[in-house]
C-alpha cells in the first residue's frame, strides 16, 4: 500500500507557526454546502463558519464569516465595511484572488490578505469551525486564536 500523502494544508502550517491550538478535521470532500459540513462534522450549523468573498463598488474585496445556515445581509456587510455596497465575488474569480476553490476558501492563507469580518455570534463559542483551505478539510479554533493569526473584525452581518 501506498504511503499517504502528507494531508497538512497550508492553513494548518500558519496556525502552527503563529503557536495557536487548533485542531483539524476530514470529512466526504464531496460535501460542499456549509450545512453539509457542520452535519458531518456532527456540530450545530451556528459553530460552523463558511467563508464568502465579496467586490465592493470601490473595487476592494472583502471577506465575510458567516455561520453556515446564515445569509449574508450585503447592506450590513457594506456599512461593516464602511463602503456603498458589496455583491458576492463570482465563483470564477475566486481562485484567482484567493488561490482557494469554492468549498476550500479559508480567511487564513489567502494569495493577499483582504479585510475580514466574521458575524458577532461567534463569540458566543469557546471554539469555531471554518475551512483549512481545502475540500473536505476543517479546522477548529477559538476566535481570539483566529484573530492572533489575521485582523478579523465581528460585526452583525446576518439577515
Amino acid at each position: 500500500m501506498a504511503k499517504k500523502k502528507d494531508e497538512t494544508t497550508n492553513v494548518m502550517r500558519i496556525a502552527a507557526a503563529a503557536g495557536v491550538t487548533f485542531r483539524d478535521y476530514a470529512y466526504d470532500n464531496t460535501t460542499l454546502s456549509a450545512e453539509a459540513v457542520a452535519a458531518a462534522l456532527g456540530q450545530p450549523s451556528g459553530r460552523v463558519f463558511k467563508t464568502l468573498v465579496t467586490v465592493a463598488k470601490s473595487g476592494k474585496y472583502y471577506v465575510f464569516m458567516l455561520p453556515a445556515a446564515s445569509e449574508l445581509d450585503l447592506k450590513k456587510a457594506a456599512k461593516a465595511a464602511g463602503e456603498k455596497s458589496v455583491e458576492m465575488l463570482p465563483q470564477k474569480k475566486l481562485f484567482g484572488l484567493t488561490g482557494y476553490v469554492h468549498g476550500g476558501c479559508s480567511p487564513i492563507g489567502m494569495k493577499r490578505q483582504l479585510t475580514t469580518f466574521i458575524d458577532a455570534g461567534a463569540a458566543q463559542f469557546e471554539t469555531i469551525f471554518f475551512s483549512a483551505g481545502k475540500v473536505g478539510r476543517q479546522i477548529e479554533m477559538s476566535l481570539s486564536d483566529l484573530q492572533t493569526i489575521l485582523p478579523v473584525t465581528p460585526a452583525d452581518l446576518t439577515r
